[in-house]
Parts: C-alpha cells; structure tokens; sequence
C-alpha cells in the first residue's frame, strides 16, 4: 500500500511547510500548522472560461467597453461597487460577527430578485426557516429569491445550473468543502478550492457572486491571503456593534475605486442607508464645549464632517497615558510634541485622550489642527464654539501649517451644514468670494490658530 503524503499548512497565511512547526514562518503565528494530504497532480484541462484560440494582439486593436451592472438599489453598496454590482464579478465581503453582513446580501438579494429574476441564497450556517425568520423581519420576502442551506460546493453547482439565477449569495466561503479534499472545510486548500469552483461558475455563465467570509481575532480576513488576489473585489464592514453606525469600505475593486464608502444605520428593518453622513456624525454636537471641535475628511468622492473630542486630565502614573480612538496614535504623539515645543503647553504629566465621534477612522493629516486645537481647548478648559469653527490643516515639526488637498470640497461641505468660520492653513488657494455664509481664516501657524479659542 502506497505511503499517504501529507504536509502542514498555516491556516493564517498558507505557509507549507513539510512537518509540523509551532510558529509559522510566514506570518510569525502561533499553533497554526495543521496537517493536510497531499492530492495527486491531475493533468492539465483547460478551463472553460479560458477562451479558446486565443492570440496575442495589440491593445490598440482590443475593443473596450463599459461593465454591465447591477442596480441593487442600495444607493451606498452600488456607490461602493463603483456604479452597481458588474456581472460575472466575484465579490468577496468581511467583517465581524453581528456587524451586518448577512443582513446587507439578504436585503440587496431580494432587490436585485424582484427586477432581475431569480437569485440563489446558499447558507451553510443557517437553516432555510432561520433564513425566512430574518427575510421576514427585513421584508426580503421576494417570490424569485430562492433559499438553500448546503455547504457542499458540487451540490451548490448543480442548483446553480439548475436555476440559472442572475445572482448568488454564498454564506459563508468557510462552511464550503470539497468531497474530493480530505482537509476539513475552512482549511487553506478547501477555500482555495471552493472559490477557485465559484469563480469558474461566475465567469462562464456571466453570475455575479456575493461571497461572505470570516474574519480572524485581529479583524483581518481569515484564510489565505491568496484569497483577496482570486477576487475582484473585496468590501469590509467597519464600525462597532454597540453603535448604530456602519461603514462598508472597499479594499480591493477591479471595477471602481477603493476610496469610496458606503454608511449605514442598523436598525429594526434592517440597515438604513445615510445618504447625508455629515448631518449624522455631528448630530450629538453641542454648542460650546471644551475639548471639542470639527474636521473634515474626504473619503472617495464625498467630503465628511466629524467631531474630535479631546481629554487632557492630570496623570496618576509615572508615565502619562496617550489614547486615540479614530486617530493615528503615532500622529498624535507628535502633535503633543509640537504643542509641548512650539506652543509651550505643560503636557508631560497630563493623560491625552482623543476619539472621534461616530465611530469614524480618519486616513490623512487634514485633522491635525482640529486635534491640536482640541487638546488645547480641554488643557486651558475653554470652551470651543463647535457649532460655528472648523478647523483644517496638517501640522508640521516646526509649528507650521502645511496645505492639504481636497480643501475645497471640505470647504464647501462646511458651508452646506451652516459653519460659519473655518480656520484653514494660509498656503491653501481657496476662493473665498464664493462663500456667501461662511469666512476663511487663513493662518500660518499653530500658534495663531489657537488664538482663535484665546480670545
């Protein structure tokens, strides 16, 4: 009887190794190693979504042409997928338990059945009845929304040539297996394998195909990074599920671009699209309180106004504590030092405490003035006019104010949500002659910025 081969592979990474290893090699994790047999090399076939008689020619001569898409009729996941969901695409989405995933597909499934035609749910961790129960209560009830619960991906195929729907929901890409693979479903090879199968499908019969998919403890995407590389795009939920607010974020999109969001609202029907977010991130905004100011960010194409509220509190320990929810904390710890250096504001010994309300994670130095102002406001115990300053503008080592890009969508934004003085750095050209309600501060420095909460 011919020997059993078999290998060990990192369930975190897909590092092989040929015997077992406590820590793997390619991503540093521990216990990860499980051993897997290795399958016979099958001889070659070409893939049917491979085109035949293929030649190589110019890329002049090649015709070009727009994607057909899909409109779910969710205005924030159509604005994420870049215009709508492309057919024959692979879309792979993640996040954390009870964040939402399964609620957005289910919502966008029975959109997409009830203009489309038929649309094929798989689950392989609910039953159809627990499926229903939820369909019911976000009134996804669609007569063409067909619902199975199988995690075998040869079963899967044959319901998929059966029906020939016009869009598949897989949840989740963990629960699959593949007979033919004696590893346990989840594992590297399976996963490879059942989306390697998907993907096949969707590109030879033209289905667009949402696949759900884990996350590890770290809130990266389990499994082989290879994973993210067979997809076209992968989107990921962001946000708390203590908190209302949910932002779905592309990370990958060969059809659009990757800097777009889409924010939702969690509610009893389900999520609720925000079609203007600003209006919500500064909805708990008071009129003077110290410690708290507002900045801009722009995330794709869409300016976002968000509040920064600072704590600066004496320190009990030794060494003072510097905590940044929604901000870069290595951004903040020099913005404390260009305050201690340039400003002379006392901060060895205080506790700095820095979040941004709503959940939000600001990318960029445009909200470098706004943190600095802000700890400043709660150090000197000022209060801040919230409702009528913004402040925007990246902070330098020397104390400077540099430019920032995008200021004139933030600008406007500002004006649009009825701020009436915005504190900008004075390299930045903008055209004030345009704002009818809102005046420009220009400043070159830090120190002239907080002078505006001084006085």
């Amino acid at each position: 009887m011919a020997k059993v081969k078999t290998k060990f592979i990192c369930q975190e990474c897909g590092y092989e190794s040929a015997k077992w290893l406590g820590r793997c090699m390619g991503c540093q994790e521990w216990n990860t190693m499980e051993e897997e047999v290795v399958t016979k090399k099958q001889d070659f076939k070409r893939s049917p979504t491979m085109v035949s008689k293929a030649k190589p020619q110019p890329i002049k001569t090649i015709k070009s042409g727009g994607y057909e898409r899909y409109d779910t009729e969710i205005q924030e996941l159509n604005r994420v997928l870049g215009g709508g969901l492309v057919k024959g695409s692979l879309t792979l989405i993640s996040g954390e338990p009870g964040i939402g995933k399964s609620t957005l597909i289910l919502q966008a499934s029975s959109k997409i059945a009830s203009k489309q035609g038929k649309v094929l749910y798989v689950s392989g961790e609910e039953s159809e009845e627990q499926i229903k129960m939820r369909a019911e209560r976000l009134d996804a009830l669609a007569e063409t929304l067909y619902v199975v619960s199988e995690t075998n991906i040869d079963v899967v195929e044959e319901y998929i040539s059966e029906l020939e729907p016009a869009f598949v929901l897989i949840d989740s890409v963990q629960t699959l297996f593949k007979s033919d693979l004696s590893s346990a479903p989840g594992s590297v090879s399976q996963v490879k394998e059942c989306v390697n199968n998907l993907m096949r499908i969707g590109k030879s019969k033209n289905i667009p195909m949402f696949i759900v998919a884990h996350v590890t403890k770290q809130g990266e995407l389990a499994g082989p990074r290879v994973l993210e590389h067979m997809v076209d795009t992968v989107l990921h939920f962001e946000g708390e599920r203590t908190q209302e607010f949910r932002i779905l974020r592309a990370l990958k999109n060969r059809f659009g671009t990757t800097s777009e969001i889409g924010v939702f609202e969690m509610a009893q029907e389900g999520l609720v699209e925000v079609s203007n977010p600003s209006a919500i991130f500064l909805d708990s905004l008071t009129e003077k309180a110290e410690g708290s100011i507002v900045v801009s960010t722009v995330e794709g194409t869409r300016p976002l106004l968000v509040e920064i509220q600072a704590l600066v509190t004496p320190t009990t320990a030794g060494f003072p504590r510097r905590t940044a929810v929604g901000v870069d904390l290595n951004r903040l710890n020099l913005i404390v030092a260009v305050l201690e250096k340039k400003v002379g504001l006392p901060l060895m010994n205080q506790d700095i405490y820095i979040n941004v309300v709503g959940g939000l994670k600001l990318e960029g130095t445009s909200a470098d003035l706004g943190v600095a102002m802000a700890i400043y406001s709660s150090m000197r115990g000022i209060p801040v006019p919230s409702k009528n300053m913004m402040a925007l503008g990246e902070i330098s080592l020397t104390g400077d104010l540099r430019p920032i890009s995008h200021m004139e969508k933030m600008v406007k934004e500002a004006e649009k949500m009825g701020f009436q003085t915005c504190i900008v750095p004075g390299k930045n050209k903008i055209n004030g002659d345009e704002m009818k309600n809102l005046k420009i501060q220009g400043v070159d420095t830090l120190r002239e910025a907080l002078n505006f909460i001084t006085y």
